[in-house]
């Protein structure tokens, strides 16, 4: 796994850490993901999660509330309670407060059954979890779905982000956004973050949390320096 930072810029501080997946000899998550087949999702998914655990409760700050964000596969979740129970096991395991965990589902699989996301997203919250929608604005994760359920925060996706410092159709779509999240008590994070001009149009739109290249990039079973100078 590699760890990618979000930082919180109105404290200065680390939020959480993103773990993705990455291959043994570094190859990309998209490498890893095209050679899982529906046969293995579960069992791929549940290896995910313990490995990130694993290393945030070795890796991470013990005094601090630092998250740690999992991505997951809905459709690899057939029954959220017993799905969770090994990640359950693994945090008390390695001495990692189960409420520094946020479990992100990403738009690269449709969500056939809207019902069965609203349950595993009521039982992770049941249980203490931060839960959040990935890549919003992208695929299939947009307004239908948080129509249908709210999770705790929603990621804005990188093509939104890119290039909205110079774009009056980009700013009103996330000024939309932000409307939305706001009445719906949703915090949003800024993620494919990479110039000081589109950091600039997101803080004076009044985002605060932000992930990207401009502040660092994901370091492999090791956390990444952060440069807080934007």
């Amino acid at each position: 796994m590699a760890f990618h930072p979000i930082i919180d810029l109105t404290r200065g501080v680390v939020w959480g850490y993103e773990a993705l997946v990455r291959g043994t000899r570094g190859e990309s998550a998209g490498d890893i993901l095209r050679q899982v087949d529906e046969e293995r999702q579960y069992k791929f998914d549940q290896a995910c999660r313990v490995k990130a655990i694993e290393l945030a409760g070795r890796l991470f700050p013990a005094s601090e509330d630092t998250r740690l964000s999992i991505n997951f596969m809905p459709n690899a979740v057939y029954e959220p309670a017993a799905c969770i129970r090994t990640s359950l096991e693994t945090a008390r395991r390695v001495g990692f407060d189960m409420k520094r965990i946020m479990f992100e589902f990403t738009e690269n699989e449709r969500v056939a059954d809207t019902k069965h996301v609203a349950r595993i997203i009521r039982e992770y919250r049941r249980l203490g979890f931060i839960t959040a929608i990935d890549d919003f604005g992208a695929g299939h994760a947009g307004l239908n779905l948080l129509a249908n359920f709210q999770t705790d925060l929603i990621k804005i996706d990188m093509e939104l982000i890119r290039g909205i410092a110079g774009s009056a159709a980009r700013q009103a779509i996330l000024a939309g956004i932000l409307v939305i999240a706001r009445s719906l008590d949703i915090t949003i994070i800024a993620e494919g973050v990479e110039t000081e001009a589109e950091l600039a149009t997101l803080k004076s739109a009044g985002i605060n949390l932000f992930q990207g290249f401009l502040f660092a990039r994901p370091a492999i079973e090791t956390l990444p320096t952060v440069s807080f100078a934007a």
